[in-house]
């Protein structure tokens, strides 16, 4: 049986193709073929028609370049690459060690990020972790690989911080991490680099700043006392608050990320900095009563509140409370809003505002949107992401305020367009601007409407 099914199977395919393998070329003889060709052709590149053109010449051809357009022409030749480097202005250094050759190679360097330099060097891993907006390499074997990602000495932050104030003293902005020990980095930066506006110190303390008001200049400050999942801080407090505000008496925008304070800190800030304008909170740790401090912010005109698990434990008696006369923007973002008595203070200290944002904010719904309606004068209103609030809510809040002149309502499920009502169809025909898309699986039923697709496999399925 077997002998009869051996001889009678069907031929395979390598049979086949070799059956009359004798009377042809080897198959390896036409692989070699394939790949070495009777004549070798050569690329001949021509000559460089830039060669006669002096560097000072050349860089100003350079820099009509466009920015996309820039990394493209950093590889056409070393020369354009030692000259594009000198009309660089901005910078993210990943390795600590070549801090010494940025000065002599980027002249013009107005904006640096040391972030991530900034932590201990590991072994080379594929592995990359990012928090906000910060990514390292991360080192598995490092017991655990991910919590507490160690910095490097505080020595070498003072000596690579005095090395760039001494070779960069056009630095615009820069972002680093707080020296925790001394001062020496942070005060020769503050003596040499005059013109520096923006600064961004991560691991933040009250000691670290100490030093602050030795930057005149400086307008914009942040300061994140710790990244969950990256490194944890003592962060900053009311000490580091009043430290801020009497030596930083010219600040405009101010954001604190997952700092410590109270109303003490706030209004210290707000008695001191008499030109900030937007106040910006990032999950923040504040103790009960702050917001009563934001009254003594006499030029305030944007607060945004960012991934905040409460707004005010105790935000106090309501007499207490004061407003925010100038206030003009109040925006809320992937803040949890379950509190109606902290949420209504802060509608009270902001009684003024003009524009209102929620975005991605959970636990909105009609109840806690219906305090928005002790703000009258707003005339900007955007909602994205909030399910539980319902088309009635949302009628209930926008006809009352007479100078409403835009709306934005995207991925609001709970707003539907069968139930608006007359009011409220009459009051979209008088805006200025209206941007409506509350239900999204509408939106995308509307925009496959004639392809045959969204319908569940109609198209390719039959029952049978």
């Amino acid at each position: 049986m077997h002998e009869h099914n051996r001889h009678h199977r069907l031929r395979s395919w390598p049979e086949l193709w070799f059956a009359d393998a004798p009377l042809k070329p080897p198959l390896k003889h036409v692989v070699l073929d394939m790949h070495l060709p009777e004549k070798q052709q050569t690329l001949t590149l021509g000559p460089d028609l830039t060669a006669p053109l002096s560097d000072e010449l050349l860089l100003r051809l350079l820099s009509a370049l466009p920015d996309s357009a820039l990394p493209a022409a950093s590889l056409v030749c070393k020369r354009w690459l030692r000259l594009l480097d000198r009309l660089r202005r901005r910078l993210i250094l990943l390795d600590w060690s070549s801090l010494p050759r940025i000065p002599g190679r980027f002249p013009e360097l107005s904006d640096l990020d040391l972030l991530p330099a900034s932590f201990f060097p590991s072994s080379p891993s594929p592995l990359i972790l990012t928090r906000d907006s910060v990514s390292i390499a991360l080192d598995p074997y490092l017991e655990p690989p991910i919590g507490d990602s160690p910095f490097i000495s505080s020595a070498a932050l003072d000596s690579g911080l005095g090395t760039l104030a001494q070779g960069c003293p056009n630095l615009r902005r820069l972002s680093l991490v707080a020296p925790p020990a001394s001062e020496a980095g942070l005060m020769s930066l503050a003596e040499r680099c005059t013109t520096l506006q923006e600064l961004e110190l991560h691991r933040c303390t009250d000691v670290a700043l100490r030093p602050i008001s030795a930057f005149t200049n400086l307008q914009i400050l942040k300061l994140v006392g710790s990244i969950e999942g990256l490194y944890r801080g003592p962060g900053v407090t009311d000490v580091g608050l009043t430290i801020l505000a009497h030596g930083c008496k010219r600040l405009v925008k101010l954001e604190l990320a997952r700092c410590e304070g109270s109303y003490d800190g706030i209004s210290a800030v707000g008695r001191c900095c008499f030109m900030l304008e937007e106040l910006t909170l990032t999950d923040h740790r504040m103790d009960a009563g702050w917001l009563a401090g934001l009254s003594f912010c006499g030029n305030l005109k944007t607060l945004r509140l960012q991934g905040c698990r409460s707004i005010d434990a105790d935000p106090g008696p309501a007499e207490h409370l004061g407003t925010c006369p100038t206030i003009e923007r109040l925006q809320l973002q992937r803040c949890q809003l379950r509190d109606k008595r902290s949420l209504s203070a802060l509608y009270m200290v902001c009684e003024a505002v003009r524009e209102i944002m929620f975005q991605n904010c959970w636990g909105l719904d009609n109840d806690m949107f219906g305090i928005a309606s002790i703000c009258r004068r707003v005339k900007f209103l955007c909602l994205e992401g909030c399910s539980l609030l319902t088309t009635e809510g949302l009628e209930s809040v926008v006809l009352s305020w007479n100078d409403l002149q835009s709306l934005a309502v995207v991925s609001c499920n709970n707003i539907k367009n069968e139930v608006v009502s007359p009011a409220m169809s009459t009051l979209f025909s008088v805006l200025k601007e209206l941007k409506w898309r509350p239900d999204s699986k509408s939106v995308l039923a509307t925009s496959l409407v004639g392809t045959g697709m969204g319908k569940k496999g109609g198209r390719f399925f039959k029952r049978t």
